[in-house]
């Protein structure tokens, strides 16, 4: 009964936002309290629920979402995305562009949230679109495919990091069985998906759209590289140190507080600010315009987003998620397509990977500790591929993604949703593979 309300929501949710057209956050608000009522949350308990998750998520990604639109902003209109651009084209040439992108989407979505990592690396690919008249989704798409891959399955990432702690795994062998299976989930579901979707019309958001300026103009190609990439010089860094030092001295809490995600976008910002805006002749007038266009475009995709986490916070508040896992729970399937298909089961009713694979871990967690023919690191990475299965309309990474790249719904669907699809089955069959290779 639980699965036939939630289905109801989501079919709900698909009608309002594409037959209907209303606003997707007002679609979101909807839905949300159509959930809560249907899944018996007491009346008085059902709007606090959809202010919570929407606050919840809100907090989340308002800071990393609008700072790091003002950087890639800042990055756009200075001509640091033009140079980057031309940099990577003349070093890897048109023809392996796309690698040259996913390359990089793999080597920053290891130590960055998706979200975080995602915006930073919108300007740069739509810079490349635009200068070299490419097809939006089919230079993007690769590169998201490996900010995606390296969130789910890959340590330090919350919902591995979470899986590997719940079942006692090895974080060393999941991290290198994750690159094993990583690889080839990338390109799968980048460069060769990406081949079938050179027709789909997209219009990139205009905001990192700049005009092209005189190479005599342009910031240097070290100052270009550095205040791009300096979010995520600061997130590995810190990363790496808080690895090794698990100590509770001053110096590991202020390396903490600096390697929080705002804290560095905010960093960030400020020496964008001086490398991009008055270092290339800017007044503080003219930054603060630039910025404030940045947020004003993206509004309405924080919105968006946030709404999505509304939905969710309802389905996680009624116990629908930890229903669903029990039922799935009672079929008698293999553990690590069971863990998998639970995952998936909660990702396509909440939308969220982070959620999914955490609530799996606590589901799974009593038959993985009990059961040593399950190998817990390939269990992690069951899960995590499962956590990544049909991102649709409840998924914030939906939106980030068709609200960016300007797309309609169908278009979304068939390249975002498809290539989230194609990395979760690669994923878990590659998991099945190592499992009879390595026992």
């Amino acid at each position: 009964m639980v699965l036939l309300k939630i289905l109801f929501c989501i079919i709900l949710l698909v009608l309002l936002v594409s037959w209907l057209k209303i606003n997707p956050f007002i679609t979101f608000l909807i839905v949300s309290l159509t959930g809560g009522l249907l899944l018996g949350l007491p009346l008085d308990k059902v709007t606090k629920s959809v202010e919570k998750g929407l606050g919840d998520t809100f907090g989340g990604i308002a800071i990393t979402i609008c700072v790091g639109a003002m950087i890639g902003k800042l990055v756009a209109v200075s001509g640091a995305a033009q140079k980057i651009a031309g940099v990577l084209v003349n070093g890897f040439g048109i023809k392996y562009i796309q690698w040259a992108l996913m390359l990089v989407g793999f080597i920053i979505g290891i130590p960055l949230f998706y979200e975080t990592g995602f915006v930073l690396m919108i300007p740069l690919i739509f810079s490349v679109v635009y200068r070299y008249k490419l097809h939006a989704v089919y230079i993007g798409l690769p590169m998201l495919a490996a900010l995606s891959v390296t969130h789910g399955f890959l340590p330090p990432h919350p919902s591995p990091t979470g899986l590997v702690n719940a079942f006692h795994a090895d974080m060393g062998k999941t991290l290198m069985y994750g690159l094993m299976l990583a690889i080839p989930a990338i390109i799968v579901a980048g460069p060769l998906l990406s081949r079938t979707l050179k027709k789909i019309d997209s219009n990139p958001l205009a905001t990192f759209r700049a005009e092209e300026m005189p190479e005599d103009k342009l910031p240097g190609t070290f100052n270009s590289f550095f205040t791009a990439l300096l979010p995520v010089l600061l997130l590995m860094s810190t990363t790496v140190y808080l690895n090794f030092d698990h100590s509770h001295s001053t110096i590991h809490n202020i390396i903490a507080f600096i390697g929080d995600a705002p804290i560095v976008m905010l960093i960030s910002l400020m020496v964008a600010t001086y490398t991009m805006g008055i270092k290339q002749g800017m007044d503080m007038k003219h930054v603060g315009h630039h910025c404030a266009h940045a947020v004003k475009d993206v509004s309405l995709i924080l919105l968006i987003v946030a709404g999505s986490g509304a939905f969710k916070g309802v389905l996680s508040d009624s116990g629908a998620a930890k229903e669903i896992a029990d039922i799935l729970k009672s079929f008698n399937l293999q553990p690590l397509v069971l863990g998998w298909l639970i995952a998936a089961i909660i990702r396509i009713s909440l939308g969220s990977a982070t959620v999914a694979g955490l609530t799996t871990a606590g589901i799974m967690s009593g038959l993985v500790l009990h059961d040593p023919s399950i190998n817990p690191n390939l269990m992690v990475l069951a899960i995590g591929a499962g956590s990544l299965t049909c991102s649709h309309l409840n998924d914030g990474g939906f939106w980030l993604f068709k609200e960016y790249f300007n797309l309609s719904i169908k278009d979304t669907l068939r390249s975002w949703t498809v290539m989230e699809t194609s990395v979760s089955i690669i994923g878990i069959t590659g998991v099945l593979i190592l499992n009879a290779v390595i026992g």
